[in-house]
């Protein structure tokens, strides 16, 4: 027992002493975003925290749209769906609109997702989406084909009870890509590629999802998703866990 009580100390002592080393280390490289308590700001890069920040922000709509609109995003707030039993429906949705910081478009466009989704999309066009097209095609994304985003429906194969983010408008699926010379990647077609560049892409898309993004899954996770990225902001908490396959 003494030996148990022993060894749970030490492990309590490693963990306080790497956390510290590791905020040493955010300050002293000079990244903010990596540290937990402090503001999102979607003009940083993306740091170790990004996704839980957004998450966190579906207690916050007000919140979140200021970020929006100080990275002069285009959207448009959208009414409540209120559902009796509330599982599904939404308070927070949000529909982008043409021009302003993005330069993507979603297809079919006017899809209403929460304002976290929104804000990860808008990251995740900036910091990977165009630079893997950029590396990998030397051409940029003009359109991203999605399969919606509100369904009240529970999570596929999980049994009763057990509800999508979809429910919420917290989700959306992607399946294509747009290339600027009229290429289309998709999901289900391309996973496993021939082309060892288009195969890169996906899996580099489907890996930098994973910083601002809650929950991303993709073909390797299961036969479900064979056509499609899965990304959500499932709200698990600053120090939570991740779902990224």
């Amino acid at each position: 027992m003494k030996a148990t009580r022993r060894a749970i100390k030490w492990t309590i002592a490693v963990g306080v002493l790497l956390f510290g080393a590791f905020l040493l280390y955010a300050v002293l490289r000079n990244r903010p975003q990596d540290l937990p308590w402090t503001e999102l700001d979607l003009a940083q890069p993306v740091g170790l925290f990004t996704a839980g920040k957004i998450a966190a922000l579906r207690e916050h709509p007000g919140k979140c749209e200021a970020l929006l609109d100080r990275a002069g995003i285009e959207y448009a707030g959208q009414p409540e769906i209120i559902v009796e039993g509330g599982q599904c429906g939404y308070s927070d949705g949000v529909r982008f609109e043409g021009g302003g910081a993005r330069r993507i478009d979603l297809v079919p466009a006017r899809v209403t997702t929460s304002c976290p989704v929104a804000a990860g999309l808008a990251l995740w066009e900036w910091e990977v989406v165009q630079p893997a097209a950029l590396k990998h095609f030397d051409k940029r994304v003009s359109a991203i084909e999605h399969l919606g985003s509100y369904n009240c429906r529970q999570i596929v194969g999980r049994g009763e009870g057990v509800w999508s983010q979809h429910a919420t408008a917290n989700a959306l699926d992607i399946s294509a890509f747009r290339l600027s010379d009229a290429r289309r990647i998709t999901v289900k077609g391309d996973w496993n590629s021939n082309d060892p560049a288009v195969r890169a892409f996906l899996r580099e898309v489907r890996d930098g999802a994973c910083g601002m993004f809650t929950t991303v899954l993709s073909p390797d996770y299961n036969e479900v998703h064979r056509d499609h990225f899965h990304f959500d902001q499932g709200n698990r908490g600053m120090m939570g866990w991740k779902a990224c396959r």
